[in-house]
């Protein structure tokens, strides 16, 4: 096998996602051949070389694994939690495979949320170069005036850089509406932020559907693996099989 740079390594065995993995890597988490590495262009052959993450040799998964999981409010959308709370990966404890979270919903959030151990594919569906939409549905306390919605949909200033196009559509007419938004990044807290821009606050919020996969009638907390069609369209949609 060729060398790769060790944050794709630690991806692809689905130890964590890429990003995570750069993390690991500059806390001295990670050992090959026995010698910490903490430069982030390291790189090592895992065909040849020992390559651990906190002590665990790491070996190519014997399958990748996607599934599908409807994420209640007040569980945290990480592999583990200091704090002792609930997390994700407690709702999928019956499978075999060591998964992760491909991006996260935060904790008083809930809706549909992708896991993976296949690295590549959580590193094209969280970076906007591939455009997988994200959409949710929001109940908030207010209306945005027609002059704030094109605001909203242009993008406004977040934390000191723009937002990209969202779409936005009042979903249910009530005295605290219901909106559809759809979004092709994911900064964290990205749609309260946005909301509260313009003095609306979020009460509740649900993902409803990444790229063409619906949450449907998938109850909380219960998930499912995605079916094979379903793996090849995001495949095609991530352009994958165009480097397989």
């Amino acid at each position: 096998m060729p060398e790769e740079r060790l944050q794709k390594i630690i991806s692809r065995a689905g130890v964590a996602s890429r990003r995570a993995a750069e993390q690991m890597i500059t806390d001295g988490r990670v050992m090959v051949n026995g010698h910490i590495v903490t430069e982030l262009g390291s790189k090592a052959d895992l065909g040849r070389d020992h390559v651990k993450v906190d002590g665990r040799l790491l070996r190519p998964p014997r399958r990748h694994v996607y599934v599908a999981l409807n994420k209640p409010k007040e569980v945290v959308t990480t592999v583990s939690d200091p704090q002792g709370r609930e997390t994700v990966m407690d709702l999928v404890k019956g499978l075999r495979e060591r998964l992760y979270p491909v991006g996260r919903l935060d904790y008083h959030s809930e809706g549909l949320l992708l896991l993976t151990n296949d690295g590549e594919f959580a590193n094209r569906i969280t970076s906007a170069r591939y455009h997988v939409a994200k959409t949710y549905l929001v109940k908030v306390t207010g209306y945005l005036s027609a002059e704030q919605e094109e605001i909203f949909r242009g993008g406004i200033p977040l934390h000191g850089r723009k937002t990209e196009p969202a779409g936005l559509r009042v979903a249910k007419r009530a005295a605290n509406p219901w909106y559809e938004v759809r979004l092709q990044e994911g900064r964290n807290h990205q749609v309260r932020d946005m909301f509260k821009h313009f003095g609306v606050l979020v009460e509740k919020l649900r993902r409803v559907r990444i790229g063409f996969l619906e949450l449907g009638g998938l109850k909380p907390r219960d998930f499912r693996e995605l079916t094979p069609k379903e793996v090849e369209r995001f495949r095609k949609l991530l352009k994958l099989n165009e480097e397989s």
